[in-house]
């Protein structure tokens, strides 16, 4: 469909059902009675926004025996607001089992972690971009749990943006925590279909048991499901937002605001010193299907001009205009099947990139991003630092 919702005349297709309404049904017969750690967050609900913690405590004793509980990025409770804002585990409050972070001190589960477990459990919903670390989660989860004999079962969830691509391959030479593996930008796949395949091309010896929905069309929107949103992780507020991700992630890469700390991250971007008027008429001018800039101006109330060191990047300009009015723009998507976000996001930082040659900046090697200090984050996200030589640096306006 071309609009961004449905038509009202328009017949509901049936609702997709997740594996975790039918666990019952679907547990191998092999798994049953052993014990079960799983690694779940805000999002790991069922239809009626109950969480899944609370139908795996129904079904403890039954089918398996609940052990442990692991989380990823954003804690199991979507507690941590920013990225690389790590959280250490301890003992779950409602269950009384040990509580293991995989974004903290460990981000792969070690020995000791699976030491309690025979199986684990994903049940995570991603956004479909390569950045979003969740899939990467469960891809360290496979690597170890395949070294310690520890079966994996995946409960599959629909890809919120379908099953188009976007973007390239990532070079395995720019692996980080943002991109693993080489699957492109937007990867138009499931989580449990990059399950089956990381277990293909790197871990063939995982004992792994992708759980299937039924009713679910690849190509469908999330809001195409008939189940409810809830947002995987703080600053992923809407469908909205995750349509527009795979391309205005890469201003974290920047200097640029990409509209944290306002209610529109990622479709909300600028900074103190952008021309808002000029970018939109530039970007706008391209003739990029899909979308339109509208010039915005916002003070973020967290994170880049509103804090002087932002995820370890203390540039000058946050400092110097720390409190400032940031000017810019909404993107707003007016057909999300043309739409093509990682094109849009490639011009706006080519614009920003030759028009304010003072200002703008690319956030170094040397301030980290996702543990990598060995190349900028603009060539981890994108996935090689030629793609950002060619496509931005090296293409005048």
């Amino acid at each position: 469909m071309g609009s961004p919702s449905a038509h009202p005349s328009s017949p509901r297709p049936p609702r997709t059902v997740l594996p975790v309404e039918r666990l019952a049904e679907l547990w191998p017969e092999e798994l049953r009675g052993l014990r079960l750690g799983a690694l779940l967050h805000p999002a790991s609900v069922l239809p009626d926004t109950s969480h899944v913690l609370g139908a795996l405590k129904a079904l403890d004793g039954k089918l398996f025996r609940l052990s442990a509980l692991f989380g990823p990025q954003h804690g199991i409770l979507g507690q941590t607001q920013d990225n690389m804002v790590e959280w250490e585990g301890g003992v779950d409050e409602s269950t009384g089992l040990p509580l293991f972070s995989l974004y903290g001190t460990h981000r792969e589960p070690t020995p000791e972690m699976l030491s309690g477990i025979d199986v684990l459990l994903v049940d995570l919903q991603d956004v479909g971009a390569r950045y979003y670390t969740f899939v990467w989660s469960l891809w360290l989860c496979m690597r170890a749990c395949e070294k310690a004999g520890v079966a994996v079962v995946v409960c599959d969830r629909p890809n919120p943006i379908g099953n188009a691509a976007e973007g390239e391959l990532l070079d395995l030479e720019f692996s980080s925590f943002v991109g693993m593996d080489a699957i492109p930008n937007r990867h138009g796949k499931t989580i449990g279909e990059l399950a089956g395949q990381f277990r293909r091309e790197r871990f063939p010896k995982t004992k792994l048991f992708v759980l299937p929905m039924e009713n679910h069309d690849p190509a469908a929107w999330f809001d195409e499901t008939g189940l409810p949103w809830v947002l995987p992780s703080p600053n992923m507020p809407t469908l909205d937002t995750a349509v527009v991700y795979p391309g205005m992630c890469l201003l974290e890469a920047t200097n640029l605001s990409e509209g944290r700390g306002t209610t529109k991250p990622f479709e909300l971007f600028g900074a103190p010193w952008l021309d808002a008027d000029a970018l939109c008429a530039h970007v706008n001018g391209l003739g990029l299907p899909g979308a339109v800039l509208r010039a915005a101006h916002f003070a973020p109330t967290f994170h880049k001009y509103r804090d002087p060191v932002v995820a370890g990047w203390a540039d000058p300009a946050f400092r110097e205009f720390a409190g400032a009015v940031c000017h810019g723009a909404q993107i707003h998507v007016t057909d999300r099947d043309a739409f093509r976000s990682l094109d849009w996001a490639v011009e706006i930082l080519r614009y920003a990139f030759h028009r304010h040659p003072d200002r703008f900046a690319w956030r170094p090697a040397s301030a980290g991003y996702e543990y990598n200090f060995k190349y900028p984050a603009i060539d981890l996200l994108l996935g090689s630092s030629a793609i950002r030589r060619a496509r931005i640096e090296e293409r005048p306006l």
